[in-house]
């Protein structure tokens, strides 16, 4: 193979990496913004609600809103949450709940994403509460 032609094809898989690399930015940049409305306009008020319902029927739970995230914490035990956050390792980037629950001494962890393949700004407050609905239920059965 030719030096020349080497040198080509390093030319152009350096400027795709750099094309991919702003159109990844803008997809960044906009699930940046669709979370910061979901976050405050549909998740935060959802698990407040939940919050709410859970303490009426007897679990009392407290909601933190702590750097971006929305965590509904089981007062009983401050190893048992739930966390909803933005997750920009992936591309795009996608809202993930995070659970984590104290069986004995250990604690368990899991995550995975609200709507998977989903534009964040489709997730719904339906959404929201079914991923809260199931993570609670895994909580409170011991």
């Amino acid at each position: 193979m030719e030096v020349s032609e080497v040198r080509r094809r390093l030319r152009g898989a350096v400027e795709q990496a750099r094309q991919d690399a702003a159109e990844r930015r803008v997809r960044t940049d906009t699930a940046e913004r669709d979370y910061e409305e979901f976050l405050t306009m549909r998740a935060v008020p959802t698990v407040h609600q939940m919050a709410s319902a859970l303490t009426a029927e007897g679990h009392p739970f407290e909601v933190f809103t702590p750097a971006r995230t929305v965590r509904l914490t089981s007062e009983r035990s401050s190893e048992e949450f739930i966390e909803l956050a933005l997750d920009g390792t992936v591309d795009p980037p996608v809202v993930v709940g995070r659970t984590t629950r104290g069986r004995g001494r250990r604690v368990v962890s899991a995550e995975r994403p609200i709507r998977d393949g989903d534009p964040i700004s489709e997730i719904t407050e339906e959404d929201v509460l079914a991923f809260l609905l199931k993570e609670v239920v895994a909580i409170l059965e011991r």
